[in-house]
């Protein structure tokens, strides 16, 4: 299917500088809207109000919230917005993938900025990839993000946008519609699952993933069950202490290697956090079972991190960990020395580690044919352009937390 181009829905409230009530906590909303002039005994009431129509009912209009008074709506859209981000381009995958492109409104003396979300229908269930950052501040050497440089953190508003637009894209609010021909799961819910895997390192923007995770599983609300969140980092220690403790969702490892002098050069990060400090924390995160396994990425590099031994080494590194092991075939991108593991070898290397007694799926090419392809969302939003434009593959998304009952 054809992309369909820019914008789709105008959006001139994004461009106003009024501030969005989307991704506050109900607290930051109270203050807000006490600042407005709303007087103390009515605040708890608004928020509720408000809160049930942003995230129950999936409103953008503050027109469309029929049980607040009209002089209230027009305070509210005096003051604040709660317009979707502008969807500069949509592509829809053969195998039913779909992949925006989204623009968000300068923040400061900066510049729009854009970020690409990628769902994925399975079978039973349907996975939202979300970004955390415009770029990435780490440098992997296999990975093509790695090669934008860091623009800025999104806020949580941002983060939590790209669920929301998803969700109206897809029909999955109460009273619309799935568009046409769509491919999505059979059920209530369209968006049954969501990784923080799109660009950038959550957990360097933690303050803001954290706000928007715990928003996105509030039970009054969008109210995704936190075993079907999964928060994927290449390895900040501190934070994945703080992701188990503050947000409690699922967590996934960027792993690729299982030798220090290895993940030094693919997961540069490794020199600041190393392997041992970090297999610590996953040992530590709370609530580890067979039912709360903790996932570890490892991309399949030919004659680099592939061979038995290293398979080897990867059960010994695991060992009592509940843990599944998702292989990635390495997905090539131009100006890359890497390829990717001939495919008998992919397959000797998962047999071991199936007998060694871990779950050991190997990701199936998801969304090729839309550039959905993995390590390998880059966006050009400092220069505005789409040139070089990949988003990351989307197999990487795949099979991430619980199933549908």
């Amino acid at each position: 299917m054809a992309p369909l181009k820019t914008p789709l829905v105008p959006r001139p409230d994004l461009m106003s500088g009024k501030p969005s009530l989307i991704g506050l906590t109900r607290e930051a909303m109270a203050d807000a809207l006490k600042e407005k002039g709303v007087p103390e005994k009515q605040v708890r009431m608004r928020v509720s109000q408000l809160w049930h129509w942003l995230y129950i009912r999936g409103v953008s209009d503050f027109d469309a919230m029929t049980n607040v008074a009209k002089d209230m709506r027009e305070m509210l859209k005096a003051h604040f917005t709660i317009a979707r981000p502008e969807i500069v381009e949509e592509q829809v995958s053969n195998d039913g993938t779909r992949k925006w492109l989204l623009r968000f409104p300068p923040r400061g003396a900066g510049r729009p900025v854009e970020v690409e979300t990628v769902y994925i229908p399975e079978e039973g269930r349907g996975t939202l990839c979300i970004s955390s950052q415009v770029g990435c501040s780490l440098t992997c050497s296999f990975c093509h993000t790695g090669t934008q440089r860091l623009v800025r953190n999104l806020t949580a508003e941002e983060i939590l946008a790209q669920l929301l637009l998803a969700r109206d894209r897809l029909g999955d609010f109460p009273g619309t519609d799935t568009p046409p021909g769509a491919f999505v799961p059979t059920g209530e819910r369209k968006i049954t699952n969501i990784v923080m895997m799109g660009m950038g390192e959550p957990l360097y923007n933690f303050e803001n993933v954290k706000t928007a995770l715990l928003i996105a599983t509030d039970g009054d609300g969008l109210s995704l069950s936190k075993r079907r969140v999964t928060l994927s980092t290449s390895g900040v220690v501190p934070e994945i202490y703080r992701t188990g403790e503050e947000i409690g969702v699922m967590l996934a490892i960027s792993l690729h290697a299982v030798r220090d002098e290895l993940r030094d050069m693919l997961v540069p990060i490794n020199k600041k956090y190393p392997l041992k400090e970090l297999i610590e924390a996953c040992r530590r995160y709370p609530s580890l079972s067979n039912a709360r396994r903790i996932t570890f990425e490892y991309v399949m590099l030919k004659d680099v991190n592939d061979s038995l031994e290293d398979a080897k080494l990867l059960v010994q590194l695991l060992k009592g960990i509940p843990a599944k092991i998702n292989l990635i075939p390495f997905n090539p991108w131009p100006g890359t020395n890497y390829q990717c593991s001939d495919w008998a070898q992919i397959e000797k290397f998962a047999d071991f580690i199936n007998q060694a007694g871990y779950a050991s799926p190997i990701r199936t090419p998801r969304g090729r044919d839309i550039l959905a392809a993995c390590g390998q969302l880059k966006s050009e939003s400092e220069r505005m352009r789409k040139t070089e434009r990949l988003a990351f593959e989307a197999m990487m998304i795949a099979g991430h937390g619980e199933d549908e009952e």
